[in-house]
């Protein structure tokens, strides 16, 4: 059994995996700011389902799970270092998992400051705890946004990313530099986990297929960028978390010419058209989409196609299809929202 810090426990990922390693006997504590980018009564949905009761929570509170006796939340920021450093030392973490972040591409254009922040500041702070405290592994959610508009397809983690075209992507970027850093200077071992277009149910409402249901079943107009010559390689929640958890399982070893470090690709391995994905999802709901075509967005790439030869070598297969992983969405949505 590990102790194992999974931040961001209250987002869709961290949900997710914080469910599954409570469900595998493990000692989790979760931390999430709970911030309200957006609507935080989904975030407080996602966590009772992991007996965390809303009326609990309060700033730097840890609060029991009246479901699993081996899960406590605390709502606190990474960016408050003293109280991340009462954590470590309370807890005496094997593992940490960061998966708090301000998420969303275009947001970054309006609101840089918040991914500063959150992003570069946080994890800063959550690297000085990992080399204090002596933390065996440190796993980071990163992302495939970091290739920018490489035309090099599948995207490979051999690949030169030095050129992001959104501030979101630059503070992915960043934490990569930063953990390659102590990985060299203090033998922490690291890996980044490069996340493609994750959906599923409890997913972010500002994701794509969230807004297209929503407009849809409202018989409201989507939005359809590129005029819908899009790629995207569409990768369903339970791929994501088997991914994290075989990286887990595998955390890099320093050598002679190496740190222990790691850049992995999490993706389904097999990209999209967005028209494809959206025609799943009226297929799924029984009702055709208004279609609005639109340019480019600003900090949007046209493709993604992640190349997951070091996540497979380790046994992992993305297993998903986008019409069973779209079904299972909808299925979420209409039972949560009535």
């Amino acid at each position: 059994m590990l102790k194992i810090l999974i931040t961001g426990s209250a987002g869709f990922i961290g949900f997710h995996l914080a469910k599954k390693l409570i469900k595998q006997g493990n000692y989790v504590i979760g931390l999430d700011n709970i911030n309200d980018y957006y609507d935080v009564d989904l975030k407080f949905s996602r966590l009772k389902e992991t007996g965390i009761e809303r009326d609990e929570v309060e700033w730097n509170k840890e609060v029991k799970s009246s479901l699993y006796e081996n899960y406590i939340f605390v709502k606190t920021n990474l960016e408050d270092k003293e109280n991340l450093e009462k954590l470590f030392i309370k807890h005496k973490f094997d593992v940490v998992i960061n998966l708090a972040a301000q998420a969303g591409i275009r947001y970054s254009i309006v609101n840089p400051e918040a991914y500063l922040q959150s992003n570069v500041v946080g994890f800063f702070n959550l690297l000085e705890c990992c080399r204090h405290y002596k933390i065996k592994h440190l796993l980071y959610a990163s992302s495939s946004s970091v290739y920018g508009e490489s035309k090099k397809v599948p995207f490979s983690t051999e690949d030169r990313v030095d050129y992001p075209i959104s501030f979101y992507a630059a503070t992915k970027k960043s934490n990569e530099l930063m953990a390659h850093t102590y990985s060299h200077l203090y033998n922490i071992p690291t890996t980044g986990l490069r996340f493609f277009t994750v959906y599923g149910p409890w997913g972010r409402p500002d994701m794509a297929i969230f807004l297209f249901v929503k407009a849809i079943l409202e018989e409201k107009p989507i939005k359809i960028f590129n005029e819908g010559k899009m790629k995207r390689d569409f990768t369903y929640i339970d791929d994501i978390i088997k991914g994290i958890e075989i990286t887990l399982k595998h955390p890099p070893v320093k050598t002679e010419n190496k740190p222990a470090y790691h850049i992995a690709n999490v993706g389904n391995g097999k990209p999209e058209f967005l028209t494809d994905f959206i025609e799943a999802i009226e297929t799924s709901l029984n009702k055709e989409a208004i279609k609005n075509y639109l340019p480019m967005q600003a900090g949007d790439v046209s493709q993604t196609w992640a190349d997951n030869e070091y996540l497979n070598s380790l046994g992992y297969k993305s297993s998903v299809s986008i019409n069973e992983g779209v079904n299972n969405f909808v299925k979420w949505y209409k039972s949560y929202y009535k």
